[in-house]
């Protein structure tokens, strides 16, 4: 007869410690950096996590390195990242932060690679880009790349959903520079132009005038100015992380 083996306690002991550290070790691989914090808000915002969960957003939720950012068809939303840089979404947009990267004490390490879906953007760009490497900050889109020095600009893609105006990308830089490239060239974009990009294969073109697109977003209702700016003692709503 074979002799019944013994489970010492000792045993179980590290076994539930093994599985426990196991857990943490698979929780923290889904938890990604943090980027910044929703400040303004006028209706639904979702984001999509690394770990494929989807998960509703207000004002002063955390957002991170990895997020997909969704409006809905009337909402706006204005995201501050931790190096002060801000990114207004307009409704109908998905916004990836694809690599978001700001030490206050390593210039060199800074990053923020963005990917626009679809939609559109007004940004305001913060220290990323402005020190350390300039080519850190980039925006990527379906049609071009947008690489950003230190800049405000507006970006937004056209899919059937710009009346008239024909579909691609259109970008306006408000201050700074922005290099437009994608595989047919390359177009530098300066203060008060306008850029379009009919597609991927397509020669960034600056354009003669504005192309009838109303690139800034309204004010936030109850929480800003008729200049867009926060209004003093507004409560702007609970966390959500």
């Amino acid at each position: 007869m074979t002799p019944r083996r013994t489970i010492r306690p000792s045993s179980i002991a590290i076994s539930f410690l093994i599985l426990s550290l196991i857990l943490i070790f698979c929780t923290v691989s889904f938890a990604g950096v943090k980027a910044g914090t929703v400040t303004h808000l006028s209706g639904p915002l979702f984001v999509k996590k690394a770990d494929k969960t989807t998960k509703a957003l207000s004002i002063n939720s955390i957002v991170e390195d990895g997020d997909i950012l969704v409006t809905e068809k009337r909402t706006y939303a204005r995201i501050k990242f931790m190096d002060n840089g801000e990114i207004t979404l307009r409704p109908g947009s998905q916004l990836k932060i694809s690599n978001f990267h700001f030490d206050q004490a390593a210039p060199q390490k800074d990053s923020a690679v963005f990917d626009l879906v679809k939609g559109g953007i007004r940004s305001v760009t913060g220290l990323v880009g402005k020190r350390g490497n300039q080519n850190s900050y980039r925006m990527e889109t379906p049609n071009a790349v947008c690489g950003v020095r230190g800049t405000t600009y507006e970006c937004r893609i056209c899919e059937g959903n710009c009346g008239s105006i024909p579909n691609g990308m259109y970008l306006l830089v408000l201050d700074g520079i922005v290099n437009v490239s994608n595989k047919a060239g390359s177009q530098n974009v300066l203060a008060g132009q306008y850029v379009y990009v009919q597609t991927s294969m397509a020669i960034p073109t600056i354009l003669p005038k504005d192309p009838g697109i109303n690139f800034r977003p309204p004010p936030f209702p109850g929480v800003t100015t008729k200049e867009g700016e926060p209004k003093k003692n507004v409560d702007q709503g609970c966390i959500v992380r």
